[in-house]
């Protein structure tokens, strides 16, 4: 088995909350700095900013897991991953009509573009993408299975945006690939609140939205090769795959 560094949890420019310095090379480039094998592009409610990550990526060895931070109508956050370009672009049509139309204010919540290699802007979401999806979590996940992805709970010791805040609890029929826990979270006090927590696959990811955010935690793959299969069967710690918290 081979070891891989990944941070599954990664903002772009496109993002409202993301840096303008986070643009495709710079990512990458940060990317590689901190020894990172595999990351994840996930801004929120919007793919449009993955496909040139992952072509800039591609030329340095890393790979790219391309998706969406989530945003339910109950206003949990949920890491979504795809393993095409053809399933992404399904995904961002879900996206597109499941938005609300609330216009963005760029003085209040920032700038929602995506650029190209030479960061040059390609296009702006004029709809606030930190708005909740008309979706419920259960139509989310079922739609990020349906499209044979994989569904992430995003930052579940957080305040705020997570499953537990927003529900209180974790519904005993949703489908869920693995847990992520924020940079600071601290295992043994986490599962000690809910215990059920040590039943699933748990990630560590930086939720960069700065340049120098980027790696500064992640998870170890334990894994044959780096590939969408390998990612999947180590987060069902199947074959001798798994996963380690890394940091």
């Amino acid at each position: 088995m081979n070891r891989y560094k990944a941070d599954l949890h990664i903002h772009s420019v496109l993002s409202p909350c993301g840096s303008l310095e986070m643009s495709p090379q710079m990512i990458v480039d940060a990317a590689r700095t901190k020894g990172l094998d595999v990351i994840a592009i996930t801004d929120h409610n919007s793919t449009r900013q993955c496909k040139v990550v992952a072509q800039l990526a591609k030329k340095e060895g890393i790979m790219v897991l391309c998706g969406a931070e989530v945003t339910t109508r109950e206003e949990v956050h949920c890491v979504t991953l795809f393993e095409s370009f053809e399933k992404l672009d399904a995904f961002q049509v879900y996206l597109d009509q499941h938005l609300p139309e609330v216009k963005n204010n760029p003085d209040v919540f920032g700038h929602q573009v995506w650029v190209n290699a030479k960061e040059e802007i390609m296009g702006q979401e004029d709809r606030l993408l930190i708005s909740g999806l008309n979706q419920t979590i259960e139509e989310v996940q079922a739609k990020v299975h349906e499209l044979n992805g994989l569904f992430v709970l995003a930052h579940v010791d957080k305040k705020r945006f997570s499953i537990y805040s927003q529900l209180g609890f974790l519904p005993f029929d949703l489908s869920i690939d693995a847990m992520e826990i924020s940079p600071l979270a601290k295992v043994g006090e986490l599962v000690k609140k809910h215990p059920e927590i040590k039943n699933y696959v748990l990630l560590r990811s930086s939720d960069a939205h700065m340049p120098d955010q980027i790696g500064q935690r992640y998870t170890e793959f334990l894994m044959e090769e780096l590939s969408f299969d390998e990612i999947k069967l180590a987060l069902r710690q199947e074959n001798g795959r798994k996963t380690e918290i890394g940091n």
